[in-house]
């Protein structure tokens, strides 16, 4: 069944780019309206914006959208991997700012504030995008693809081989609470000798070592180092789950990427979306909700208690 929010979440933080405060309200919202943000900072003009692929105006180290006055919101993907992680299909997201706060530069807050709001079930099936012939975008030497498959997978591959990350692997099925387990606290991560080039071209204004893993050379700068070995490639994986949640539905299907990031999924998902045949967004049955990405069974009770 769709899900919303049990009860309204209240986040403050601080955006990542910007270093902008901002305020977020989570709310529930009615079956089949999937969800949207809304700029209370604006009035006078439309202020809402709708979360969706072709919605994309900004793929520059975090995906933005933007309504077509011009309105828009940006770094929504920790934000968007979650509510896709927790099987949320329809909330307004309401924000006094142009940026969503980066909190730890995990998801891990957001799934958090989810897990004691609650879910609450619509009583209607979800829509999903059966992927049904494989669509590939490609750039340099990177790329991005959806093959398809009975449920949703993501494999992915990043390769710095001048630093401690060197080449990292991880795939995951994403059914049963995988990403609420297993990628929801991954942290964004950078290179040392890439913070200064990010803030003379206006960008992570708002980054310290409270919001991201910064490798060094063969160490990180963060005292605590990875969460895990593998952290950084993990945190792709989540990028790629809130950047595909733009396709409006949970996807079924295997996503597979090679050092692609956010421009890439979203080339991808608007060839998907032009290639005819490529895909189907339809009703999922009974049992193909069971095969989307949201809380395992162990969990669904502790939602359900907020």
């Amino acid at each position: 069944m769709q899900r919303t929010l049990g009860q309204d979440i209240h986040i403050i933080g601080t955006g990542l780019h910007s270093g902008r405060p901002a305020r977020l309200r989570l709310r529930p919202a009615a079956a089949d309206r999937g969800i949207w943000f809304r700029r209370v900072d604006i009035s006078g003009r439309d202020n809402m914006i709708p979360a969706r692929w072709d919605r994309v105006n900004d793929t520059l180290l975090s995906t933005g959208i933007a309504n077509e006055n011009g309105v828009g919101v940006s770094t929504i993907e920790h934000l968007m991997a979650a509510l896709a992680g927790c099987g949320v299909h329809n909330a307004i997201i309401e924000i006094d700012g142009p940026e969503v706060p980066i909190m730890d530069g995990s998801a891990a807050r957001f799934v958090s504030d989810i897990w004691k709001a609650g879910l609450v079930e619509q009583g209607q099936a979800p829509h999903v995008l059966e992927i049904l012939q494989p669509v590939r975008a490609a750039q340099g030497g990177a790329f991005a693809e959806l093959t398809p498959l009975d449920h949703f997978e993501i494999d992915f591959t990043i390769e710095f081989p001048d630093t401690l990350i060197g080449r990292q692997s991880a795939a995951l099925d994403m059914r049963n609470g995988s990403f609420v387990h297993d990628l929801a606290d991954c942290r964004t991560f950078c290179r040392a000798e890439d913070v200064n080039k990010m803030r003379a071209a206006g960008r992570a204004l708002g980054g310290s070592l409270e919001n991201a893993l910064v490798i060094d050379g063969d160490h990180y700068q963060n005292a605590e180092g990875a969460r895990r070995d593998d952290e950084c490639v993990r945190h792709k994986m989540l990028d790629a789950l809130g950047d595909l949640m733009l396709a409006g539905a949970p996807v079924l299907g295997r996503y597979r990427g090679y050092k692609a990031g956010h421009n890439l999924t979203n080339v991808l998902l608007r060839k998907v979306f032009s290639t005819p045949g490529a895909a189907v967004l339809r009703r999922a049955t009974q049992a193909e909700t069971q095969c989307l990405p949201g809380p395992a069974l162990r969990d669904f009770a502790l939602l359900q208690a907020g």
